[in-house]
């Protein structure tokens, strides 16, 4: 595999695709293509960047999609011979569904809602198996092909997200471990004497990768907000 893995977001509700555009952008190795609300305009979108030189190689796919479902989405894909890969993101839970899905070509399943970890974990695990395919030769063994489908099921860590200097973190994870009792970015950004932004992405990376609880603040006044303390 060379060069970035090319992402199509698919998704009608804006909020919910800015969001997942996002997440793509916080993972090493992936870049963002496009955003789309349809299913038609994803096809044409396939369509051209195919006929370009520069296809998609992963498609966020909603199944509930306002002019066509997921599921036909992908078996056009299919029959017009795109050579894209799918992650279906979903609410829907029927088995009936998630097996048309794995029949459709869908290499993972991501069932809403779900955090950043799990997404993440998701995308890690399916950047890995395209390099395992990638390093394997021209004939794959049974061995290359064995490693590069355990990737896709292995649990992995979350990546972190760029920009994230390993004092600052430190600085964050050694302050959250001293407190007596949650705190939330504001104070952190006080204390650290950091902007508050800052604070914030630091406090969510910890909180979404396992050592830091976050839970709402409740009782205070303005704008509602997050604390975070360590899990003891």
């Amino acid at each position: 595999m060379t060069g970035p893995i090319r992402v199509l977001v698919v998704e009608d509700e804006p909020l919910t695709a800015e969001a997942h555009a996002a997440y793509v952008g916080r993972i090493d190795g992936f870049v963002l293509v496009d955003t789309v609300g349809t299913g038609q305009n994803a096809l044409r979108i396939l369509t051209a960047q195919a006929a370009a030189g520069t296809p998609v190689d992963l498609v966020l796919m909603d199944m509930n999609l306002p002019d066509l479902h997921g599921l036909d989405v992908s078996r056009r894909i299919r029959s017009a011979g795109l050579a894209t890969d799918i992650i279906a993101i979903t609410a829907v839970r029927e088995l009936q569904a998630v097996r048309g899905a794995i029949a459709a070509g869908v290499v993972q399943y991501l069932i809403k809602p779900f955090t950043y970890a799990t997404f993440a974990k998701k995308l890690v695990s399916y950047r890995d198996f395209r390099q395992q395919l990638g390093s394997a030769a021209t004939v794959a063994t049974q061995s290359d092909l064995d490693q590069a489908f355990a990737s896709l099921r292995s649990p992995t860590d979350v990546p972190r997200p760029k920009g994230l200097a390993d004092d600052t973190l430190q600085r964050v994870t050694d302050h959250l471990k001293a407190q007596p009792c949650a705190v939330s970015a504001s104070e952190v950004t006080e204390a650290l004497g950091m902007s508050r932004v800052t604070a914030r992405r630091y406090l969510e990376f910890l909180a979404d990768s396992g050592p830091v609880l976050r839970a709402p603040r409740f009782g205070t006044p303005g704008r509602p907000e997050n604390e975070y303390s360590w899990r003891r």
